[in-house]
């Protein structure tokens, strides 16, 4: 989008990819705020979709890993967690892929938060009938010589 582009215009065009990414998730996210907030609803489809997540730097599904590592580590973020591990699977990262991300938030951002984020992510994959999960291999057990 250029500064030329209308608002309506910058709205249309973060309308579509809040649609490709989020699905029916994000536009219920911006329906919420029609009644207390609708110009919040608007910047998120105009600005964050329509200019920042349509930015080429990284593809839609790094977006959704490092959006994954930011909600997780503010924590609190349940209801957001939510909608963006629908988007990740949407953008193509698979459970094994989000659920390999949480565990590496563990280190950085504490198992508290990893455990909160996994347990959106279960209740996600439960509702998109993705569980269970491949069994992960245990590690190598250590060998004395």
């Amino acid at each position: 989008m250029n500064e030329s582009t209308t608002r309506d215009e910058r709205f249309a065009h973060g309308l579509e990819v809040l649609k490709k990414v989020d699905g029916e998730a994000g536009q219920r996210v911006v329906d919420s705020l029609a009644d207390i907030n609708p110009e919040l609803g608007h910047q998120i489809v105009a600005w964050a979709f329509g200019e920042i997540y349509d930015r080429p730097g990284l593809a839609p599904r790094d977006r959704q890993l490092v959006t994954l590592g930011m909600l997780t580590a503010l924590g609190g973020c349940e209801a957001q967690l939510d909608v963006h591990v629908n988007a990740a699977l949407n953008v193509g990262l698979t459970p094994e892929q989000i659920t390999e991300a949480l565990l590496h938030s563990a280190v950085y951002c504490g198992m508290p938060k990893a455990l909160n984020a996994t347990f959106v992510a279960k209740k996600v994959f439960a509702e998109r009938g993705l569980l269970p999960l491949g069994q992960q291999p245990a590690p190598a057990a250590a060998t004395s010589a």
